[in-house]
This record gives structure tokens, sequence and C-alpha cells, in this order.
């Protein structure tokens, strides 16, 4: 009988051991998941917790369940806003993202202003009839200088292939850089093509001086001004007009600006009130751009289709520049130095009026929150 008691009291403390034991366990298994698991799934969290309420340890925090690693892109929160934006109607990026629903599922109602060239549209920022604008480093740099807005991004355009869509059209007769002289050359008001011409005309030792450079509000009055003999040359960008330009009796293509040592690249401009107000909503407006321009890589037919529902334009054209008309949204050394050199000129030939610091003017905070990778400036 005292046999039976012991062997009975014996298997009661191993039971009892084997309990303690096991909640010792348990407690180190869950520990080891806080520890390694800082970005756990919500079901895996709940798990996790109820693990913990089982052992009795804390329970995780919700916020420490859905963190995201360490080094990775922070997901703004959704923040709806309405927003006029200026556009032109051969840049297929703001139409297809209203198009396809890019913008609303990044909580951004938008609204397009068409101009004749963007830098109509940056300029209309100071009237506020837009709230974003887009457009060549001249302007941009030309309206920061002047108004309360911030340089939020680059297109990723400053590239030599980008640089060819860019033809010089001129008159029969003119068959080399040299023979400008003399001659009425077509410029865009508030444009970068002051720039280009300066530059390229310096690369051929003719002066400003020795030409006539007539003022024009976009291409197409430059279109019907070389079909008129008002002027002699005009830089011309994408395949539509390119094609209008070629039709004309008694003009050729000259070169390109990817034979120049010009390449102008793009950004995108706010109001600092816009940035204070809706930070989050900046940073989904570059999200909702990256995602639109990988859908028109990948869906070109559908997009070109697009544009020529909406405004027009033959397909065959927008085929041809759309591999020129897609932006890698960020901000490289590459941009700013482009930045630079072309305020640089600008402030020596007295179109910047009062200088200023550039850096002050570029605010990439959004841009680092959701594409930390692609901001290379230093």
């Amino acid at each position: 009988m005292k046999r039976s008691k012991y062997s009975i009291l014996a298997v009661i403390l191993v039971l009892a051991l084997s309990t303690v034991l096991a909640g010792c366990g348990a407690n180190n298994k869950t520990a080891g998941v806080e520890a390694s698991s800082p970005a756990l799934s919500p079901s895996g969290a709940a798990a996790a917790n109820a693990a913990s309420a089982a052992s009795g340890t804390t329970a995780l925090p919700a916020s420490a369940t859905t963190a995201a690693p360490t080094g990775a892109a922070a997901k703004p929160a959704l923040d709806p806003v309405k927003i006029k934006i200026a556009d032109i109607n051969t840049n297929p990026v703001f139409r297809t993202a209203i198009s396809k629903g890019i913008f609303k599922k990044y909580g951004i109602e938008a609204e397009l202003v068409v101009f004749a060239t963007p830098a109509e549209g940056i300029n209309s920022l100071f009237i506020k009839q837009v709230d974003v604008a887009f457009g060549a480093e001249f302007p941009l740099l030309n309206a920061v200088s002047k108004g309360d807005f911030s340089i939020i991004g680059a297109t990723g355009t400053a590239n030599e292939r980008s640089a060819s869509q860019w033809r010089l059209y001129v008159r029969d007769g003119i068959n080399k850089p040299e023979e400008l002289k003399g001659k009425k050359l077509s410029n865009f008001r508030g444009t970068f093509v002051s720039y280009l011409w300066d530059k390229f005309l310096a690369e051929h030792n003719v002066a400003l001086k020795d030409v006539s450079v007539i003022g024009q509000g976009g291409m197409d009055e430059a279109l019907v001004a070389l079909k008129r003999g008002e002027i002699d040359a005009a830089w011309v960008n994408g395949s539509t007009l390119a094609e209008k330009f070629t039709a004309i009796e008694g003009v050729h293509q000259l070169t390109d600006m990817s034979q120049t040592q010009v390449r102008i690249g793009g950004g995108f401009i706010v109001p600092n009130t816009l940035l204070k107000e809706h930070p989050d909503a900046i940073a989904n407006f570059l999200l909702a751009l990256d995602e639109t321009s990988k859908f028109i890589s990948a869906n070109q037919e559908e997009v070109a289709e697009l544009l020529y529902k909406e405004v027009k334009l033959p397909k065959e054209a927008v085929l041809k520049d759309l591999p020129f008309n897609t932006w890698e949204v960020g901000f490289a050394q590459q941009s700013y130095d482009s930045f630079v050199s072309q305020k640089k000129y600008m402030v020596d030939n007295g179109i910047i009026k009062d200088d200023y610091e550039l850096g002050a003017k570029i605010n990439l905070e959004p841009l680092k929150r959701v594409f930390p990778q692609r901001v290379t400036y230093k």
C-alpha cells in the first residue's frame, strides 16, 4: 500500500514539473517572435498576442505589429484632396491617371487645366489657377524665384534619348548651324528654348546679337509662322508636331537636341501652403505618378487609344512618343546639377533678378517618404 502511495506521488510530481517546463517553453517562444519579427501580419500578431496572454507575457501593441521594416519606404496615409493640375495635350501621364482611376486610388480628385506649354501652366500657379504644375527646369527656376513654391521631384527625363525628341526645323537653304546668322528664330516665351538657342548658337560660333529672336506662345504658333515665312527656324518636340513641320514645303530638319550639349529634364512644383497642409497627399500624388508611368509602359496601345479619344492625337504618333513620355519620379544628382547650370545662366542673363539659395526651393520630404532610394541628390 505504501509503495502504491509513493507511486502516485511520483506521478503527480512528474506532471507538475512537465507543466512548469511547458510554461517556460511557451514564454521563450513568444519572446523569440517579438524579437525577430518586427513586422508581423495582422493574423500573426493576433496569434502572438493570444500566446502572450496564455503564457502571461505582455501583448505586442498594434503599432509594433504593423510597423514597416527598418529602411523601407513609409506608406503615407490617405489624405483626400481635390487639386487642379496644369497639363498639355501631348502629355499622357495625368490623363491616364484620371482615366484608370489611379489618382482616385490615392485619394486625389484631379482636374486638368490644359495650356499650350508647360511654362504657361507653371505661370498659372501665381494666379491660383492650378495647384500642381510640371515643366522643364527653366520655368520652374523662374517660378520659385518669384513665388512661395517648392520643387518636389524630377521626371527623370534629362537624358540623351529624351533630348533626341527635340528637333530643329529650318528653311531650305540653311544646311548647317552657322547659316542661322542673320535669321529669325522662334522662341517660346518663358521656356528653356532661349537657353537652348544660346548654348546651341555658341557651340557654332553664332552670337545672339547676329540673329533675331521672335517670341511666341507655343509650337502651333511657330508652325503657322514658319508656313508664312515669318520665322526661319524653330525647335519642336514630339512626333505629332514633327509630322506637321515635316509636311511644310521648303522646310527640313537640321538636327536634334541630342547633338548639342544641352540636356533638359523636368520637375513638379506646388505651392508651399499645399505642402504644409497636405504632405500625405503630395506623397500619394508622387506614388500615383509612378504607378501611372508603369501602366503606360505596359499598356501603350490602350494609352494611345485614350489620347486619340480625348484630344485627337494620332495613335501612330503617340505610340512613337510614349517611350519618351513616361517618367521615373525621383531626384538624382544629375537633376540637381542641371538646375544649378540653368539657374546660373538665368541669373547671369538677368532672367532671375534676385538670386536665391536653390536648396531652399527644393522640398524632397514627400519624395523621400515613398521613394527614398531614388533621391541621390546630396
